[in-house]
């Protein structure tokens, strides 16, 4: 049995083509262009390459949420993809773990995800926990929506934990 070892390196700027590279070109690569919801591009970009190709990419961005009068940090986490031929080797975990340890860094109270129901227990594995009361996020032309994914989040100081009610984040979605 071969055992791959990958490595996870902050990438300095991630286009289409890059995600392109890693999906083969995909129409829908995280398969939620259905709910219409419009988000923001990552300002850090994190990836694996095997074998010279970009396999594996996770992004993150400074953000603020709100709920009730209480306003703090975040370091969203979005973007996560990985290539179709090498799903199930623990890429998405490399590139997760390694934008956790960034945002640590951060000053950000927690991290903050959306994601489909099916893509939860990896999160969970990884120490995140669903908000049950959702997140209402920006959209163009002013508008504010409840976002139709579930809401995860992580404590990323010291005995953080997400206060209870309905939340708000002050931008795009990741």
């Amino acid at each position: 049995m071969i055992v791959m070892t990958y490595s996870v390196n902050r990438l300095p700027h991630y286009t289409k083509a890059d995600l392109d590279e890693i999906t083969g070109g995909l129409d829908d690569p995280f398969e939620v262009a259905a709910f219409g919801v419009r988000s923001r591009d990552k300002d850090v970009h994190f990836g694996v390459r095997h074998q010279g190709r970009l396999v594996a990419h996770a992004g993150l961005v400074d953000a603020t949420v709100s709920v009730g009068a209480r306003r703090f940090p975040v370091a969203g986490l979005g973007g996560v993809v990985v290539a179709p031929d090498l799903r199930g080797q623990g890429l998405a975990r490399l590139v997760v773990e390694a934008a956790v340890a960034h945002a640590r860094g951060t000053g950000a109270e927690f991290g903050l995800l959306f994601c489909l129901p099916d893509r939860m227990p990896l999160y969970r594995r990884l120490g995140w926990r669903e908000s049950p009361d959702g997140m209402r996020v920006e959209q163009p032309g002013e508008a504010v929506v409840d976002h139709p994914l579930h809401t995860m989040w992580l404590p990323l100081a010291e005995g953080a934990v997400w206060p209870a009610g309905r939340a708000r984040l002050h931008s795009l979605p990741m």
